[in-house]
């Protein structure tokens, strides 16, 4: 227990570690900020933490000026401390340091009154015309197409618009206790050098879900927005945030066409080439789709990118991809994960050349599941796994070889080594026993001293 406590301060302190913080000012947006709370939006991606810590390393807006210090409450003010326009703000590369407060709703108006799907919907598009020129019981099973399709990409133009935020480089944003963004996707794509911490992300749902009638055996519906999308990027941290869908998760949803109406996406997607990213002592609560780690098996512009640490990460009660991973060299260690109950596909996705690296993580199984449901095959080789523990439904947690327990009872095989070596980690690697004491308790929005 001694051993314990030692190692969890050691971890506090590694977490709180930050250069010394910038001499007093007011920030843009109202409101003061403790010594402390401009400290941590200071603070840079320790070196050697990871894949973000290659190259330049990760700084997010450490350099901003007192003018580039920004507290926001509301959409507008978020959009405002990114730039001042979310068509052009990924552009936008001053540094800056957002802090946000309270609640923030993509879906608020400018005028501050919340809008609905409705308000963003195409005059051609609802969903009940949808359900009458698609069912495949008369459409058949060909991709829709024709004036109400068009219309509903139309619709999703217009959410996009206004729900996905862009975030330029060289930004930081972090959350004083209690952020929370809502309905709301933060997009970074084609920038460098972003830090995303201490955020509850809830309910980034698509007003406009698509049909899919030949994905899977009788078709799927499919959303488009993370809560987080990472493309054509490098050098993004993300960490102390909880990922969740609130008070409208997808097995709440109804069925149309026999299959869930599916309404969200990813946690964190990190695709299109995109490429040093770590993600830390995040909490992933109750979804479905968590990670995509590469978006296409193509062969192609993704070769030696998707460079993505993963550590101290709870997973807790998610379904699949976690993550799911293509191509990508991705370090897997110290995760704890809690998995179980009704729709659970599986935990760590080998995907078309991926070279994952996964070590000292702790599995906790619900009942009916075993370490071989821990991996699935999604056209990979090969994957390596290092001092991992299992702990079974009514059982002692105990070491597990995951590529053996796999390969016990699916074909093909996997082979046990993905040809590297991590060499970026920040700290002591904990060994596996001790990561769900460690990680249960602070890993997570609300968990940094904001």
């Amino acid at each position: 227990m001694r051993k314990l406590a030692a190692g969890a301060a050691l971890i506090m302190l590694t977490l709180t570690a930050a250069p010394a913080p910038a001499a007093a000012h007011t920030p843009a947006g109202g409101g003061g900020l403790s010594p402390l709370a401009r400290q941590l939006g200071k603070q840079q991606l320790p070196a050697g933490d990871g894949w973000a810590a290659a190259g330049p390393g990760t700084t997010g807006g450490a350099a901003a000026t007192a003018d580039q210090i920004h507290v926001v409450t509301s959409r507008t003010e978020l959009v405002a401390a990114l730039g001042g326009n979310n068509a052009s703000n990924a552009t936008n590369a001053t540094p800056k340091i957002v802090y946000v407060k309270g609640t923030i709703d993509g879906f608020e108006g400018t005028d501050g009154r919340l809008l609905d799907c409705t308000d963003l919907a195409d005059p051609g598009y609802s969903l009940d015309a949808y359900l009458a020129a698609y069912d495949p019981a008369v459409w058949g099973r060909t991709t829709p197409s024709g004036p109400v399709e068009q219309a509903r990409v139309r619709s999703v133009a217009n959410q996009t618009r206004h729900t996905q935020i862009n975030v330029g480089a060289n930004t930081t944003i972090i959350g004083l206790r209690g952020a929370r963004l809502t309905g709301m996707t933060l997009m970074i794509d084609r920038v460098s050098n972003v830090i995303v911490r201490n955020i509850t992300f809830d309910d980034a749902r698509d007003c406009f879900p698509a049909w899919s009638p030949t994905d899977g055996d009788t078709g799927n519906w499919n959303s488009q927005y993370d809560q987080i999308s990472v493309r054509r990027s490098e050098n993004v941290w993300v960490d102390h945030n909880t990922f969740t869908d609130g008070d409208n998760p997808d097995s709440a949803q109804p069925s149309y066409f026999g299959r869930p109406y599916q309404v969200h996406d990813g946690s964190l997607d990190i695709t299109h080439t995109a490429s040093l990213v770590t993600a830390s002592w995040n909490r992933f609560d109750g979804r479905d789709k968590l990670m995509l780690i590469g978006s296409s098996n193509t062969v192609g512009p993704d070769v030696d990118r998707l460079k993505v640490t993963l550590h101290h990460n709870l997973f807790d009660g998610s379904l699949q991809r976690l993550p799911r991973v293509r191509f990508g060299q991705v370090d897997i260690y110290n995760n704890a994960y809690r998995l179980g109950g009704d729709g659970y596909e599986y935990a760590i996705g080998v995907g078309v050349q991926s070279a994952v690296y996964a070590e000292n993580n702790h599995f906790t199984l619900g009942a009916g599941l075993s370490a071989a449901d821990l991996l699935y095959d999604w056209g990979g080789t090969a994957i390596t796994t290092r001092g991992n523990w299992v702990r079974p439904a009514g059982g002692p947690a105990r070491p597990v070889d995951l590529v053996s327990a796999y390969n016990a009872v699916r074909d093909p095989d996997l082979s046990p080594d993905a040809g590297w070596t991590p060499a970026l980690r920040h700290g002591p690697v904990l060994p596996a026993p001790l990561v769900p004491l460690v990680v249960g308790p602070l890993a997570g929005a609300d968990r940094l001293p904001l």
